[in-house]
């Protein structure tokens, strides 16, 4: 009994330091977008002023808003554009059999794990010569590229587990390849769906070496990039209350995504891990 209690106590102790870990940063950054002057140097972990000037700051300020949809359109045509190449590449890649189908899906995976950096210069190269840089599209481009590998993983390893007798019964009533996905696989791997196209979204929304490095004017550019170039009456000032404004607004849209579709989420990531 007493065992089983301590266990239970260091249990939930460990719980309670991991979320509180996990949560503090935010949590101090929303009490610090309230405030201003000199409180903002003053060390406090309960607000004791509210103030939505930084906010207002924020959303005045230069093109803020532009950015922030900016980083919308690239986010969503990133997520639609993964997942529906990566959706007929799982279709490929787990109900055709073909030689080197394993090598290829490793191949692929193995994409994924190139840092950005290594290979910035000859994306930037490619970027130029197809004349997308300083334009949307060259974001688009490039997280494409990188959110590919994962979706086509996951996708892939979902459809494997799917029951093979559905696809039979689709090819006897006479249904095309692209009607078997769309008809009958797609309504099935909602979860998977839900699941990459997050995660591709959230990768997009905060990604910022890319968006640095393919845009130059203000126009074009997405929210992390605009939040890094936030500056300050002079050079030397920082203006950290503006800046923690800017990371709740463009923070907050993504915790309301993860909250209404945790479910899924959830579901998705184990799809394919048990079998029987």
């Amino acid at each position: 009994m007493i065992w089983n209690l301590t266990k239970n106590t260091a249990f939930y102790a460990l719980v309670t330091l991991i979320v509180v870990l996990a949560v503090f940063p935010f949590y101090y950054a929303i009490i610090t977008s309230f405030k201003t002057g000199s409180a903002l140097f003053t060390v406090e972990y309960f607000p004791t002023s509210f103030s939505l000037e930084n906010y207002v700051s924020v959303i005045n300020a230069g093109s803020f808003t532009r950015n922030l949809l900016n980083s919308l359109i690239v986010a969503t045509l990133v997520v639609l554009l993964a997942l529906l190449i990566a959706v007929t590449a799982s279709f490929a890649l787990a109900r055709v059999r073909f030689r080197g189908r394993s090598l290829l899906l490793l191949t692929i995976l193995s994409v994924s794990m190139f840092p950005q950096i290594a290979v910035l210069a000859g994306l930037f190269e490619v970027v130029r010569f197809l004349g997308l840089y300083n334009t949307l599209w060259s974001l688009v481009f490039s997280y494409t590229i990188f959110t590919l590998p994962f979706t086509v993983w996951v996708l892939t390893t979902f459809m494997r587990d799917l029951p093979i007798e559905i696809e039979e019964a689709a090819i006897v009533d006479g249904a095309t390849p692209w009607v078997i996905i769309t008809k009958v696989f797609l309504p099935l791997m909602w979860p998977a769906m839900v699941t990459t196209g997050l995660l591709a979204f959230i990768a997009a929304w905060n990604e910022f070496l890319f968006a640095l490095t393919f845009t130059s004017s203000t126009e074009v550019r997405t929210v992390p990039v605009t939040i890094a170039l936030l500056s300050g009456a002079s050079s030397h000032e920082i203006p950290w209350g503006t800046i923690m404004a800017a990371s709740v607004i463009v923070t907050v849209p993504l915790v309301v995504l993860v909250l209404i579709f945790q479910r899924k989420i959830i579901s998705g990531l184990t799809a394919g891990g048990v079998k029987g």
